[in-house]
């Protein structure tokens, strides 16, 4: 049995009249995520843990920012083809620890929906998909809302 673990992070600006998504959910706000994509910064993240735990590069390499295919893209679709890479090399994922930091909005009522999101696209439980928040106690951009960033560390193994 062979085990990998990957670790992802990913920051993304706030501006007015867009769509906030995280986790793969949308979330009321009055600012959304700047991006090439839907700018979704826990699915980026948890997508670089994945392609770092295989050594196969990162998000930008997969999906660059600069290709007309990946404008506005959903990144559950993202999330989904680094699943079938993660596939193709045999492995499967065990458990996605992450961590989003971001002073507004407050997520709590809208991590279960993360979680179960999650978790269907890269096949676990939602006992498998843990998501915390913290705030930088108002320092730096964070704290001033500016933007936000996620944290994920993956574990996958190879049966």
């Amino acid at each position: 049995m062979s085990f990998r673990i990957g670790s992802g992070i990913d920051f993304h600006q706030f501006a007015e009249g867009r769509d906030l998504w995280i986790g793969g959910v949308k979330i009321p706000h009055h600012k959304g995520a700047i991006g090439h994509s839907d700018a979704d910064v826990l699915l980026h993240a948890i997508c670089d843990a994945l392609l770092g735990a295989l050594s196969l590069g990162d998000i930008g390499f997969h999906f660059p920012n600069n290709d007309d295919r990946f404008k506005d893209i959903d990144s559950k679709i993202l999330l989904q083809k680094c699943m079938e890479l993660i596939k193709e090399k045999g492995y499967k994922v065990v458990n996605i620890d992450s961590t989003l930091c971001l002073r507004e909005p407050k997520i709590k009522p809208y991590v279960p929906d993360m979680r179960q999101a999650i978790a269907g696209i890269v096949e676990l439980t939602v006992d498998d998909v843990s998501i915390k928040a913290t705030t930088t106690e108002e320092m730096g951009a964070i704290g001033r809302e500016e933007g936000l960033m996620a944290m994920a560390t993956v574990l996958l193994q190879k049966p």
